[in-house]
């Protein structure tokens, strides 16, 4: 099993000015999201969309069947995959069939989720990512870090060292417009040749029997209206009931991803065009399972806006990939764990616990919460991070007694304040470690000082 998340972090902290740019580039991003929701109304979206996607969830298989009732009365072929085996498969046959070779393909996290690239590179069909984001971890041979911004660990410096590989660029061409006109050059190709279009879904409309994907870039847009035949790869949870209710998520979704109003581009699809395919393979992958739990249903009313990614302390300072799955930070710690215990075990504990997911997701999911309740059921199940046992073990002896939690709160201020500070910051540290300094101990505890005071007995 490759390293967890502790270890994984440390590798990225070691390059410390890269840590300290992460982590201003994502609280930047922060910021726009703050001003773009400064909305009289924004608290009131946000209840309506936690509404919207608990009715969703709870009329299921009701919503995705009147989907494929539309669907497929307007041209498209729906399909069925209950795990990520069967989506890869299903597009692959898909593509077998019609002799495809090359596919232009639009960000989508679920198509990351099922491994799809591999699997199809491994059976001889090639996959060029379009979004330019995604184009340029692919080049780099690496997995998306991020929702929204899957190369937001890369700086510009970089892509033109990557570009000039690829591209030809000159070496030391580093200008955004630049490195964009490149890529653009070099995706129009693909996107107007490509044997076919695989695209992810923001949304399904059961309604209307389309489905609706944003992007700020086009490219889904051209490659989708470009190809032959176009599959759309989509979790079953993106199913909305209305267009009244898309238009609340469209509203929240934005401005909690990147501080817009509106993505560019927001399409909706409702048949092929003529002449052409159509397919959406709505894929179930443990969804069904989490639905049926009650503690950790409503994350599946994520709508991968990745706000709660951007204010998170800890994956801003130890980057996406990181967390070694295709949802990174506080939503990914909570949806890995679901997937694959053993592998995730560590995440639920990769988190302050500061809130601040909570307070900025557009759909209300507690994070926290859940947090905690994976961090129980991973106790119980004994299967705790490595040294996580025998730490909690001693703690709850110290803090199940008041007498020892006293005890050990007047030693431990007696420590930071006279001991050398050498003594309590070397390597074994994992605190200072780290670059952080010692905080000051108070004299006394707070409830020695209402004890003296009169104010408690």
């Amino acid at each position: 099993m490759s390293a967890g998340h502790p270890e994984a972090a440390a590798a990225f902290l070691n390059d410390s000015e890269r840590a300290a740019w992460h982590d201003q580039a994502l609280w930047f991003v922060r910021q726009r999201r703050d001003r773009a929701t400064d909305l009289p109304e924004w608290e009131a979206l946000r209840d309506r969309a936690a509404e919207l996607k608990a009715y969703a969830m709870a009329n299921l298989a009701g919503l995705l069947e009147a989907f494929e009732t539309r669907a497929t009365a307007s041209g498209v072929t729906v399909h069925w995959a209950r795990d990520a085996k069967e989506h890869n498969r299903i597009v692959f046959d898909l593509l077998r069939q019609r002799s495809a070779t090359r596919v232009a393909k639009s960000k989508s996290m679920l198509t990351e989720e099922c491994q799809l690239n591999p699997y199809l590179a491994a059976r001889g069909i090639e996959v060029v990512d379009t979004d330019l984001g995604e184009r340029i971890v692919q080049l780099a041979g690496e997995a998306p870090s991020h929702i929204v911004l899957p190369a937001i660990h890369w700086k510009k410096e970089e892509v033109g060292t990557l570009f000039h590989t690829h591209f030809g660029t000159p070496a030391d061409e580093s200008s955004p417009d630049a490195l964009a006109a490149a890529a653009r050059e070099h995706l129009r190709e693909v996107l107007l040749h490509a044997d076919a279009a695989i695209t992810g879904a923001n949304a399904m409309v059961a309604g209307t029997g389309g489905v609706v994907i944003c992007t700020n870039e086009g490219n889904a847009d051209l490659g989708m209206h470009s190809a032959p035949i176009h599959i759309v790869s989509v979790g079953i949870e993106k199913i909305v009931a209305t267009l009244d209710d898309l238009g609340v998520l469209l509203r929240v979704l934005a401005r909690s991803a990147t501080g817009q109003p509106i993505t560019a581009y927001t399409t909706h699809i409702t048949a092929p065009r003529p002449g052409a395919e159509m397919h959406v393979v709505l894929v179930d992958n443990g969804r069904s399972a989490r639905l049926a739990d009650p503690e950790f249903r409503s994350a599946l009313h994520c709508i991968r806006c990745g706000a709660c990614l951007n204010t998170c302390p800890v994956y801003r300072r130890s980057g996406g990939h990181s967390y070694q799955y295709s949802i990174a930070g506080p939503i990914g710690a909570i949806l890995a764990p679901a997937v694959d215990l053993d592998a995730h075990r560590a995440l639920p504990f990769a988190s302050t616990l500061c809130g601040s997911c909570k307070d900025v997701c557009p759909v209300r999911i507690d994070i926290p919460v859940q947090l905690l309740a994976w961090r129980g059921r991973i106790a119980s199940a004994n299967a705790l991070p490595k040294g996580y046992a025998a730490i909690f073990a001693r703690l709850g002896g110290i803090v199940a007694d008041r007498t020892r939690f006293e005890s050990a709160g007047r030693w431990a201020r007696r420590a930071l304040r006279f001991l050398p500070p050498a003594l309590l910051a070397g390597r074994w540290n994992p605190w200072t470690r780290a670059g952080r300094e010692l905080p000051l101990a108070p004299a006394q505890s707070f409830r020695e000082w209402a004890r003296r005071e009169g104010r408690v007995e």
